[in-house]
């Protein structure tokens, strides 16, 4: 079983760039602390705390790379300072209801948010609710719809949870997808799975699908239980070894997927029963044990 932690495994595809700028030598970050040993690098905590307690979470993350002073007062992920921007981000919904109960820090919380699947990036027929994390398909016939995720992974280990609210119909996939895979088509299919550019295991029947093959049945056992609406799925990716896994509640339930492409790869659903909803909720670097 996996755990996962806060902080995200490895680069993500979009933001990577930006990250390492802010650890350089020329960045406004540590032109502003001298290194840490200016003016700003020595100001007070409760100070940094009250401006940084002002910065969205891309300038924090860029504040974290400063120097130690900075980095350890943001190191505290419950902070008022995490705790002021997750208040301003998410939803009361989100922050009240149980779909971050398993994210215990405000920090975590928001990277979730700015993992969460896209509003912009999706099927016409779908749209992601206020709560930020819910996706809902409007019941249109002879259509499956899907959604990638706002932030897709080039490299290290991710893990985030997926569950349906509502009924699945006779396909309901997740898995992962590049930025070329299509997310809506006629008819009702296996929309993830469907082309080389995307990997899916169908909830349904329990096929695994890639490049419109089944590539076999998962888990691999003998008389596999069935999908339950409101059972959380966890979802491994693991770009260093190249493999996608899943997790049923504590139970590992092996690597679904192998050899994986050295490419940006998103986590992404898709969905066939009108008013059906999938939620969405990235948990970070997973943990073994």
């Amino acid at each position: 079983m996996s755990g996962a932690a806060g902080g995200g495994g490895g680069s993500s595809c979009l933001g990577a760039a930006a990250a390492a700028s802010c650890s350089s030598a020329g960045s406004p970050y540590a032109a502003a602390a001298g290194g840490g040993a200016g003016v700003a690098g020595r100001l007070p905590a409760r100070v940094l705390e009250h401006i940084f307690s002002y910065l969205e979470l891309s300038d924090l993350m860029g504040c974290e790379l400063v120097c130690w002073h900075w980095n350890n007062i943001l190191a505290d992920e419950n902070s008022e300072v995490w705790r002021s921007l997750c208040s301003r981000s998410l939803s009361d919904e989100a922050l009240r209801s149980d779909i971050l109960c398993n994210l215990p820090t405000y920090k975590g919380k928001l990277k979730a948010f700015q993992h969460a699947l896209s509003s912009h990036d999706c099927s016409r027929n779908v749209y992601v609710k206020k709560n930020g994390f819910t996706l809902h398909r409007n019941p249109i016939a002879q259509s499956t719809d899907g959604a990638r995720g706002k932030i897709g992974f080039s490299e290290g280990r991710h893990a985030w949870e997926i569950w349906w609210e509502g009924p699945l119909g006779t396909v309901a996939v997740i898995g992962i997808a590049t930025k070329r895979a299509a997310m809506q088509c006629q008819g009702y299919v296996a929309l993830l799975g469907s082309d080389d550019q995307s990997w899916g295991w169908n909830l349904v029947d329990n096929n695994l699908l890639h490049n419109g093959e089944v590539n076999g049945n998962f888990p691999q056992c003998n008389n596999a239980p069935k999908y339950q609406i409101g059972e959380r799925i966890r979802v491994i990716l693991d770009m260093d070894d190249k493999t996608l896994a899943f997790e049923r509640g504590f139970e590992f339930l092996g690597v679904a997927f192998r050899g994986l492409p050295k490419a940006c790869l998103f986590p992404a659903v898709s969905a066939v029963y009108g008013n059906t909803e999938v939620t969405m909720v990235y948990l970070g670097k997973p943990l073994d044990g």
